[in-house]
């Protein structure tokens, strides 16, 4: 098991692939705490009839959280990326059929697949993290806020950040497993994520009772793990987009590890039972 393991993750170190995940991790972290630093502690936002400073009206703790955790979205978008090309390179390359005569109990390569998984998006996550606290960090700093306002609270919000991106890239497994065509799984994924959840969202408002579905969605689910708009008004928080009716942060991490593993056991089962040419 434990050469699996290791086989598992010398696929992905010994490719560029590495670095430039971790890169764009690093960036995209970096990019959005810098832009919603800049919109959070210098701009303003409507609120019924009035205009009002977020700086003024929001807690340092939730401002720092905002910020730090901005390029969450499309982090975990990268992360799926990752997830699904661990797979899909596989088929794509015709390497599958040595895989699994390498390790031809297949249960255990998916495991092995599973574990280097958390690893790999285990590092790419601090990657992530490490960005926002510089990106976010200078504006921040510039605008007199405290960087750590709640040492234990931010720990909490970056371990979530952690498990988010360890989530979605175990969704991008299962889902690379189900869909052999990484191209095709690449864009199902992104487009449910992006474009069809946010319909479904929008289209149960129109039915009595079925909105509360859409807190299960696992965009959803994660901006409730994370708390971002804990300590604010609940009017400010519907107009920065933060729903009435979420999930408390453990429902919404609960959920996600749901999600987690029903891909992972559905990948697990499809591996098993399909024939490899």
């Amino acid at each position: 098991m434990s050469a699996l393991l290791r086989s598992e993750l010398r696929k992905y170190f010994s490719t560029r692939m590495w670095w430039g995940m971790s890169l764009a991790m690093f960036l995209v972290g970096g990019i959005f705490a810098a832009i919603t630093g800049a919109f959070s502690l210098h701009g303003q936002m409507p609120v019924g009839d009035a205009m009002v400073n977020l700086d003024e009206v929001v807690p340092e703790l939730t401002l720092a959280r905002m910020i730090y955790a901005a390029g969450i979205q499309f982090g975990s978008m990268l992360a799926l990326v990752i997830g699904v090309l661990s797979m899909g390179q596989e088929f794509r390359h015709k390497t599958i059929s040595n895989t699994f005569l390498a390790g031809p109990r297949r249960h255990q390569v998916i495991i092995a697949k599973v574990g280097a998984l958390v690893v790999i998006l285990a590092l790419n996550a601090v990657a992530h993290i490490a960005g926002a606290v510089v990106g976010g960090g200078i504006l921040l700093s510039t605008a007199g806020v405290a960087l750590v306002p709640d040492a234990g609270a931010l720990a909490q919000t970056f371990a979530l950040i952690v498990l988010i991106l360890i989530v979605w890239g175990l969704v991008g497994l299962g889902l690379g497993v189900v869909i052999p065509n990484q191209v095709a799984a690449l864009f199902i994924g992104i487009a449910f994520t992006l474009i069809l959840e946010p319909l479904l969202a929008f289209g149960l408002t129109f039915f009595d009772g079925w909105d509360v579905l859409a807190k299960f969605f696992p965009s959803q689910a994660a901006t409730a793990t994370l708390s971002l708009f804990s300590g604010v008004d609940s009017s400010l928080a519907e107009a920065m987009g933060g729903g009435s009716n979420q999930l408390p942060w453990w429902g919404g991490a609960l959920t996600l590890v749901g999600y987690a593993l029903v891909m992972t056991l559905i990948g697990l089962v499809l591996t098993r039972r399909r024939d490899i040419a």
